[in-house]
């Protein structure tokens, strides 16, 4: 399974962010578009990628002041990225190593989309039940 195939199913829609927009700001679309990142561009270009721990870290280090200051302060600027032709198993290891639930991912440095840990491990859930209904069939049919 490659990521190109959950992005055909899912869709490549990716919410988006300035690194000028506040805090507060994207605390308040991380709500509105039930999402729990957004990717930082900076015109075209992928800035970062803030989540919403990057949002409590703030809050936590910097008070209610935080929500005031540019999200560029607390975006994770070192972003970790997916190609569509990765597979479902190398992403999520990668995932894992970093501790991270999110991956932008990009194909000749263009954000085409966007997965998180979930969608990940539903299509993994996904192969290995087609695999265990394969595997009974088998036997069934000996």
């Amino acid at each position: 399974m490659l990521v190109s195939q959950i992005l055909r199913t899912k869709g490549d829609t990716v919410f988006t962010v300035k690194p000028s927009d506040t805090v507060g700001e994207v605390a308040e679309l991380l709500h509105t578009r039930r999402v729990g990142a957004l990717v930082v561009l900076d015109a075209e270009r992928v800035a970062g990628i803030v989540s919403e721990r990057d949002v409590v870290r703030a809050v936590a280090t910097g008070g209610a002041g935080a929500l005031a200051r540019p999200v560029s302060d607390f975006m994770t600027a070192n972003v970790l990225f997916a190609e569509p032709g990765e597979t479902v198993d190398n992403s999520l290891s990668r995932m894992t190593d970093r501790r991270i639930r999110h991956l932008p991912v990009c194909q000749t440095e263009r954000l085409v989309g966007i997965v998180s840990i979930g969608d990940l491990v539903k299509w993994k859930i996904s192969e290995v039940e087609a695999e265990a209904d394969g595997l009974k069939a088998y036997i069934a049919a000996s």
